[in-house]
This record gives structure tokens, C-alpha cells and sequence, in this order.
């Protein structure tokens, strides 16, 4: 039995509305949802625990705190048991704000957010090239972010 055959229709009302805006308060949901807002604090809470919710807080516009660059890495690992070793390493870079392990042609595909081109330099020339087990990488800038969403509930 998976996680989603846990939770019922109210269950995804509630994730539907909360994941276009996390801060609508519960009382607004529960008006929306036909509940009260007791069960919408309690059912959130579950799915908390069950780890459907992940996380909180705001997002943050990266160019407003002028991280104008958004940059895409895939980066070749010099042999492929290395990843976990390698994935530490890209954890300790804080302009990396996404590490994925991929099929295809990388290893490692990772999310850059870098001030400019000089600081993205900085990033992969002192930081993301040095580290033990890395073949090579390849880089590709974002020109601009369409859009941005989580995943459809229904």
C-alpha cells in the first residue's frame, strides 16, 4: 500500500489548496475544504508525519538578493561508486541548491544559483572541480525561469 492510498479526497483538497499558498490560514481552508478547522490542523499535522508535507517556510526570489545567475551542471564522476562520496562534497557548497542522482549522461545533476558569471566561475573552477572524484562538467546558464510549480494534486 503506498502513502497515497492513505489519504482520502479532503486529504488532497487540503494539499491542493495549501501548495498554491502556504500561508492561507487554516480557518480559510477548512471554509473551502466543508471541514472544520480542527480536522484541517489535525490532517495537516498527520501528513506531516507521514512526510506527504516536507519542509516549511517562504521561498525567496534568488535575483532579489542578487543571485542574478541560475545554473544548470551535469557533472561526470571518474566512476559512478563514487556518488555518495561526491554528493557530500557538492552538500557543502551552498550555492548548490539542488543535487540529483541521474541516468544518462551525468551522474550528478545540480542547481547553481551564483551572484554573476565571475562568482559562477569561482563556484566551478575553486569549488566544484576541486572535489576528489569529479571527471569533468558541463554547464548550462538559464536565461529565464517560465515557471515554477509543485507537482499536480489531482
Amino acid at each position: 500500500m503506498t502513502l497515497r492510498n492513505l489519504l482520502d479526497d479532503i486529504d488532497m483538497k487540503i494539499l491542493d489548496i495549501i501548495s498554491k499558498n502556504a500561508r492561507i490560514p487554516f480557518k480559510d481552508v477548512a471554509s473551502e475544504v466543508g471541514v472544520s478547522r480542527a480536522a484541517v490542523h489535525q490532517r495537516v499535522n498527520r501528513m506531516i508525519d507521514m512526510n506527504v508535507i516536507v519542509g516549511s517556510g517562504y521561498h525567496i526570489d534568488p535575483k532579489k538578493i542578487d543571485f542574478k545567475t541560475c545554473t544548470y551542471i551535469g557533472v561526470f564522476l571518474e566512476k559512478g561508486n563514487l556518488y555518495s562520496v561526491v554528493a557530500e562534497n557538492l552538500k557543502q557548497i551552498p550555492e548548490i541548491v539542488e543535487c540529483h542522482y541521474t541516468t544518462g549522461q551525468y551522474a550528478i545533476f545540480v542547481k547553481v544559483y551564483a551572484k554573476d558569471n565571475e562568482h559562477l566561475k569561482d563556484i566551478l573552477s575553486d569549488k566544484i572541480q576541486k572535489i576528489s572524484g569529479i571527471a569533468s562538467t558541463e554547464t548550462f546558464i538559464s536565461l529565464d525561469e517560465t515557471f515554477k510549480r509543485e507537482v499536480p494534486i489531482f
